[in-house]
């Protein structure tokens, strides 16, 4: 890593939240693990993943920016002073939780045989509620299921609560969970996407199928794992 890149880093870990490890604080944030290990290893973090990171930590990019210069950051218009805390930004409101819905699973996709894991999700049934990550402050249809079978191991452990987000863009590469008829959905990795169709990927067993668009009512992204 270069010198700028670790300076950088070790800086923005000073923002890391107290009773959160590195890793906890990327989950929190809604940040993908292959960015967060790029971020720590290169050092060459986008403006959005910073800006995901210190909202996380009760801060913001200007104060991140201003410290690094070492320059107190500006007061929020509006806001008076005494509404900062001493050597860090004005902290928001806590953020209301989101829901967490019951998951079973509900079988096979496609050709029984092949292993495409198929769950189901029960939005009348709301099986508890988790902490709100400030990357989905903005999302009010956030929610969060659990992953119930070991189709996607290792990237999602069983039992593990996925927080997603329906507001959120997709790409290639992304974990999505996709609403097909009734409560069934497919959880699995996004591989690409055109208008003849889905094609998603999980890894136990590893194997690309492709859905129909016609099957699909709607994808939603999984920002991350619930602390």
């Amino acid at each position: 890593m270069a010198d700028a890149g670790a300076r950088l880093i070790e800086e923005l870990m000073r923002f890391r939240p107290d009773g959160l490890t590195a890793n906890g604080w990327a989950v929190k944030a809604g940040v993908s693990r292959t960015i967060w290990a790029d971020l720590r290893r290169h050092g060459n973090p986008s403006r959005r993943t910073l800006e995901k990171l210190l909202g996380a930590a009760g801060s913001s990019l200007a104060e991140f920016e201003a410290l690094r210069v070492g320059q107190a950051p500006p007061p929020p218009a509006g806001e008076a002073a005494g509404l900062a805390e001493s050597g860090r930004g004005w902290r928001a409101a806590a953020l209301g939780p989101i829901p967490l819905f019951e998951t079973r699973l509900a079988g096979e996709w496609d050709e029984i045989g092949r292993g495409i894991e198929l769950h189901s999700i029960d939005r009348s049934r709301v099986a508890g509620m988790i902490d709100r990550p400030a990357a989905l402050a903005a999302d009010r249809d956030a929610y969060a299921v659990t992953m119930v079978g070991g189709s996607m191991w290792p990237r999602f452990r069983v039992g593990r609560r996925l927080l997603v987000a329906p507001a959120a863009s997709i790409e290639a590469g992304d974990d999505v969970l996709m609403q097909l008829a009734g409560k069934k959905v497919l959880i699995k990795e996004m591989v690409r996407r055109s208008a003849s169709q889905v094609e998603l990927r999980q890894f136990n067993p590893d194997l690309t199928f492709a859905v129909e668009p016609a099957e699909v009512e709607a994808v939603h992204k999984i920002v991350g794992e619930a602390i």
